[in-house]
C-alpha cells in the first residue's frame, strides 16, 4: 500500500500556480443565511500568481437575485485532469470578494489584472454584449490544492 499522508497529496505552491495558469473555469459559492444552501455558479477566472489573487468577471444582477457581492464570503473551487502533474487536481480558495473599482484596492487590482486573461464563457442566456459585468478580486484567506495519488487496490 502506498502512503497517502497529507504531505503526498498536497500541491506545492509551484504546482498549484502552474495548474491555475492552465485552467480558467470553476465554481464560485457565495455565502447565504445558515438555513439556505450556498448560491453556487460556474465562473471563468484569471489567476495572478505573484499576488496569489483570483479575478472574476461577474454579470451584474439585481441584489435580490444573488445579494451584494462586496465583502461576501465565498469558496471557489477549480479542478481537472492535469497531465503535467500526473492526474486529477483540485484547488479550493476561501475568502471575501473585493470589487476592483474600490479606491482602496483599485491600483493594486488593476496591476493584478494586467497579466490575467478571463475568458468569456457564454452561459447567460443573453448575449454577453447585452449584459453588464463587474470585476471582483479574491485574495484567499485559505488556499489549498490536492493531487490524485496512485494507490494499489
Amino acid at each position: 500500500m502506498v502512503d497517502t499522508g497529507p504531505a503526498e497529496i498536497q500541491l506545492s505552491d509551484s504546482e498549484r500556480d502552474a495548474f491555475l495558469s492552465r485552467v480558467d473555469t470553476g465554481v464560485l459559492s457565495l455565502s447565504t443565511p445558515t438555513d439556505t444552501a450556498p448560491h453556487s455558479v460556474p465562473v471563468s477566472f484569471g489567476y495572478n500568481a505573484a499576488q496569489t489573487a483570483f479575478y472574476f468577471r461577474i454579470v451584474d444582477l439585481p441584489p435580490e437575485e444573488k445579494g451584494e457581492l462586496d465583502g461576501r464570503v465565498v469558496t471557489f473551487v477549480t479542478y481537472g485532469r492535469d497531465e503535467a502533474i500526473g492526474g486529477y487536481v483540485s484547488v479550493v480558495a476561501q475568502g471575501s470578494l473585493e470589487p476592483t473599482t474600490d479606491d482602496e484596492i483599485a491600483t493594486e487590482a488593476l496591476a493584478g489584472l494586467e497579466g490575467v486573461t478571463i475568458p468569456f464563457v457564454d452561459i447567460f442566456g443573453d448575449r454577453p454584449a447585452d449584459l453588464s459585468f463587474s470585476f471582483y478580486r479574491l485574495v484567499p484567506e485559505t488556499l489549498t490544492g490536492r493531487k490524485e495519488m496512485k494507490t494499489e487496490v
